[in-house]
């Protein structure tokens, strides 16, 4: 008999439950990864193209340690069933995704394939805490960061991580893959992914070498994170989207071998991890993070319709406001943008252009290399005031002081805007002072709500 392992974000060998736990049973072992457009939300272009890379490298690794990944494109349902029955596979494992789509799809194979006799178990792999198990001292999920955050922390130290497997034995017949190449993930025109090859090496193995050279190199520093023109973050977000990398492995990670100085940052560090928990926490509670808010008194908020021109200005970093410029320029090119500058990007769409937040949020994601189902709306909507925990629509992130705080010899900004201090560059496209208070004025309906 063969046991089917079922990937999704999960894309890795070490610390894989589900993996571990099908090589461990001593049958045949076969990985599937299945590109579904109609279950869950379709991924946007930069995550479509780190998933060709990623897929390309896991798929040679398997087959180093003599297994086999099958590729099949189709809607999950119907092509994780067909495998089975082409294997003949008595077992199917996954590790469980968090989102209310991904979840009920889930949930409802589970149910069609036990009812055909197949042996069906998932397990927690990409979260620290399974979200039921986070809970106020009145049972409910937790809507503020801090708490939340602290009753973690109370939790027992997460487990240590799973090691990879040796060897990966494939049934005598494995079923036909499609070709990674067939699928179309990888830009065409424009190949806009020259920047992402410059910046990027998606896959399990450049995420490991990502991790050791932050906490041996890079920590030390992470109290100038906010300085865009500063190397201090740990560029991991992709690598955790995609599941390269677990949770669990970055936080062994910051229990051994760290300097004095990266020890005193490791727990500001790891807030942020908590941060990404959260939102998906947040994620499994919703009914739809990445359209519908989370507060609804801001259903009724008055957002204006952008012009085409208006919208593709914020796009292409031709505002005239320099810190917004430089990050949507950063973004198009590398598909990554500063997290402080991020801030700076979406407040200024939503609070000085009065744009929904989800136009917002929708070209993040299909620009983002780390674009993530919970991270990416969470994100926004902190920003709209209308999220979990968000900042208060009245606190408008101002794009000049930004810039003057954290970009103070102006090296970010002469990085992205060449032409930052000639006639070639714009004029701002908006008043800011007069858009603040156009925002503040609309935000009194929401007040009243």
């Amino acid at each position: 008999m063969t046991t089917l392992v079922w990937l999704r974000q999960d894309l890795r060998l070490a610390d894989n439950p589900a993996l571990r736990a099908a090589v461990d049973r001593g049958e045949p072992v076969v990985l599937l990864y299945v590109l579904d457009d109609t279950t869950v939300r379709p991924l946007g272009g930069a995550s479509r193209w780190w998933l060709h890379h990623s897929l390309h490298e896991l798929g040679e690794r398997v087959a180093d340690l003599g297994g086999a990944l099958v590729l099949r494109r189709g809607p999950a349902a119907e092509v994780v069933p067909d495998v089975v029955r082409q294997l003949g596979a008595d077992t199917v494992v996954w590790n469980r995704r968090y989102g209310k789509a991904g979840r009920e799809a889930d949930a409802a194979l589970k149910e069609a394939l036990r009812a055909d006799g197949v042996e069906v178990e998932s397990f927690q792999a990409n979260l620290l805490h399974e979200p039921w198990t986070i809970r106020t001292g009145q049972g409910n999920p937790f809507q503020v960061f801090t708490p939340f955050w602290k009753a973690c922390l109370a939790e027992p130290e997460p487990r240590s991580p799973l090691a990879a497997p040796d060897a990966i034995r494939p049934p005598d017949d494995v079923p036909a893959s499609d070709p990674l190449d067939d699928w179309g993930l990888l830009p065409t025109k424009p190949d806009w992914a020259g920047g992402l090859r410059e910046h990027w090496t998606p896959g399990e193995v450049d995420a490991g070498r990502r991790l050791d050279r932050f906490a041996e190199e890079v920590l030390q520093d992470y109290g100038l994170r906010d300085e865009p023109a500063q190397e201090a973050g740990s560029r991991l977000s992709p690598s955790l989207s995609f599941g390269e990398i677990s949770p669990f492995q970055i936080w062994d990670r910051m229990r051994r071998d760290l300097s004095p100085a990266a020890r005193r940052e490791k727990s500001k560090f790891l807030s942020e991890i908590g941060w990404r928990e959260f939102h998906h926490h947040v994620l499994f509670h919703s009914e739809d993070y990445a359209t519908i808010n989370w507060r609804r008194s801001f259903d009724d908020f008055p957002w204006e319709q952008p012009d085409a021109d208006e919208l593709e200005r914020w796009q292409q970093g031709r505002t005239g406001i320099p810190m917004v410029d430089a990050g949507m320029r950063q973004l198009w090119t590398t598909g990554f943008m500063h997290n402080r500058v991020r801030m700076v990007a979406a407040s200024f769409l939503i609070k000085n252009l009065l744009v929904d937040w989800r136009i917002g949020e929708q070209w993040f994601w299909d620009t983002l290399v780390d674009a993530d189902e919970a991270s990416n709306p969470g994100n926004w909507q902190w920003v709209a005031g209308s999220g979990a925990d968000a900042a208060p629509y009245f606190r408008i992130f101002n794009p000049v002081t930004q810039a003057e705080k954290f970009d103070k010899d102006r090296n970010y900004l002469r990085e992205w805007i060449p032409e930052l201090d000639t006639d070639e560059y714009p004029e701002p496209m908006v008043d800011l002072k007069a858009s603040r208070q156009a925002a503040l004025d609309a935000y009194e309906v929401v007040k009243r709500r």
